[in-house]
């Protein structure tokens, strides 16, 4: 099995992750996906097909490699998961006070839109690159139940887990053609996020500007 040699330490650290699937076969893939969750840049549109290319070789078999990912998955989100428990809404208010553009009640507006729409954007979110892991801290800050949420996240990951290993399995050393369209996906993702993020900047700084002249009046 081979991985990319451009010597960048992305490239290190799957490196690792496929001795890690050697050594103690799938359970390695599962921990490499449960890492994935608390750290994104490590892909898992790179360690899914992987886990296939290993199952199609005979180091594991298929349905090992999607029962351990999957595993790792829920595993992973439960660690955010509690995290935004641990931070809870309180705590976040306080923290957008002190941030600028921010402001206590941009908390409220989106527990309130998480609680009416959480449970379809904790299924969804698991199939969506960056989202799929800060999703399960919303989750968290709002207290959903927790078998809720898992049930939510394990359905959501075996869909996402599914489709990138059994491409490995199917594509075998041609794993890297699903990197690449799964490239594309991130990329539009991640400009869809910078544009959203740049609107709400230019809104707020706006808000702002308005609100000057009626201090200085004042």
């Amino acid at each position: 099995m081979t991985t990319g040699t451009d010597g960048s330490w992305l490239t290190t650290l799957v490196d690792a992750v496929v001795g890690l699937m050697h050594v103690i076969g799938a359970p390695g893939a599962g921990l490499a996906i449960a890492l994935e969750n608390l750290f994104p840049p490590l892909p898992s549109e790179v360690i899914l097909p992987m886990a296939g290319l290993a199952a199609s070789q005979g180091t594991f078999t298929l349905f090992e490699a999607i029962a351990w990912t999957t595993a790792g998955s829920v595993v992973g989100a439960l660690a955010l998961y509690a995290l935004g428990a641990w931070l809870g809404v309180a705590r976040l208010r306080a923290i957008a006070a002190k941030v600028p553009l921010l402001h206590p009640e941009d908390i409220d507006r989106t527990v309130a839109w998480f609680t009416r729409h959480g449970s379809k954007a904790v299924f969804f979110g698991r199939m969506i690159p960056l989202f799929r892991s800060l999703i399960s801290i919303p989750a968290g800050v709002t207290r959903m139940p927790v078998w809720r949420f898992t049930l939510l996240t394990l359905a959501g990951s075996v869909v996402w887990n599914s489709v990138f290993v059994v491409a490995g399995f199917l594509l075998g050393e041609s794993w890297h053609v699903v990197e690449q369209y799964a490239d594309i996906l991130q990329y539009l993702v991640i400009a869809a996020v910078v544009a959203g993020v740049s609107w709400f900047i230019v809104v707020r700084v706006r808000q702002v500007r308005g609100r000057r002249p009626d201090l200085d009046a004042a």
